[in-house]
């Protein structure tokens, strides 16, 4: 969305303000009646943009020309901004890079402990997969973020860790929405967590197939019912995670069908999922919600020179740490689901386990 004359912009995670201006963007001549739509209907078995009228060159540059028109970029800013706040410098023992079960944690856990702790999360309001998942929920959200305020922590949210330096004294970089931060630690913690992903099975791109987590969050976090008749797609990793979220939304009033990734073998409907075909027939829906295993969200990790390992069972890329939570970084850490999926619960737990295992570290250090 556009906001304010700001483009680029995720309206899902923009606070809602008095006198905003909200605008679409990349269609015409308007988000309701859009023409560029057309290209579902010309192309609907999909367009690869790339052997698109190669056969001529002066052909090709065109349509080149036009794909990149249409390929999701806003435009600039109505202004520039008539002063560039400073930059906000942070020296602390402990930096936390996630706000979910995990990340709040083990910001608690050390800020107790004595440890000056800073805590970065990009989402609108900590709690990450808290807020997914009906077996906590948002009050459990708010109250584990109070936890953390309460005993010391500085709680940068809706900031993205966009870099670690090492050539800059070891800096992280911060993008918050007033300004930029560098942050320097004595120790580091991961806590990223992991990313929802989609599941291989026939037509899995159309409208209306979506996360697990994110018809959690609508229902959980926002009130939201995502549709009326849910199909959810999962696999046996996640089987607990699946039936939880199926009771949620059953007590909420919808219809819902369990179906095992492997009966699955497409999906109808043009603008819209309309029904699911599997091995045993089809099944009608208007939503089909995807729980697979969160894929770690390992990159900065990485970044610090943290050894990673290919885990399928665990979701992908996990961060190796030891039986405290060590990674191969001296004063790096991590927990939770970037260290392979827990879930919830599991995160928490883990996440104070890591965290009161780097306040002994650092008073040893110290002593």
């Amino acid at each position: 969305m556009r906001l304010s004359g700001v483009p680029n912009l995720r309206a899902c995670q923009a606070s809602c303000a008095a006198g905003a201006e909200v605008e679409g963007q990349n269609a015409f001549p308007s988000a309701e009646v859009d023409l560029l739509g057309a290209v579902d209907f010309l192309f609907s078995r999909g367009m690869d943009h790339h052997t698109l009228m190669t056969g001529s060159s002066v052909l090709n540059r065109l349509a080149n020309k036009v794909v990149r028109q249409l390929s999701g970029l806003g435009k600039l800013p109505d202004r520039p901004a008539a002063e560039l706040p400073a930059v906000g410098v942070r020296s602390v023992d402990v930096c936390v890079i996630g706000g979910g079960p995990a990340g709040l944690a083990a910001a608690t856990a050390t800020a107790r402990a004595g440890r000056s702790t800073i805590l970065v999360d990009d989402q609108l309001r900590p709690g990450g997969s808290l807020r997914t998942d009906p077996r906590t929920g948002r009050r459990a959200a708010e109250g584990r973020w109070a936890d953390a305020v309460t005993a010391g922590v500085e709680v940068l949210a809706r900031s993205t860790a966009i870099g670690y330096f090492p050539e800059d004294d070891g800096v992280l970089a911060v993008s918050s929405p007033d300004r930029l931060y560098r942050i320097h630690a004595a120790s580091w913690i991961w806590a990223t967590g992991g990313y929802p992903v989609n599941l291989p099975f026939p037509d899995n791109d159309r409208p209306g197939v979506l996360a697990a987590r994110a018809v959690g969050r609508l229902l959980v976090d926002h009130g939201i019912l995502g549709g009326d008749k849910v199909c959810i797609i999962e696999v046996p990793e996640v089987a607990g995670d699946a039936a939880a979220l199926a009771a949620a939304l059953r007590e909420a009033g919808a219809e819902v069908a369990r179906i095992a990734l492997g009966s699955a073998t497409g999906t109808r409907g043009r603008s819209w999922i309309t029904a699911l075909d599997t091995l045993h027939g089809k099944v009608d829906c208007d939503l089909i919600a995807v729980a697979g295993i969160p894929a770690p969200a390992s990159e900065g990790p990485r970044q610090q020179g943290c050894k990673v390992v290919l885990d399928p069972t665990a979701g992908g890329f996990r961060v190796v740490v030891d039986e405290h939570g060590r990674t191969s970084a001296i004063g790096v850490w991590a927990c939770g689901d970037v260290t392979g999926y827990v879930g919830p619960a599991g995160a928490a737990e883990h996440g104070a386990r890591v965290g009161m295992n780097v306040a002994m570290a650092t008073m040893a250090v110290d002593w």
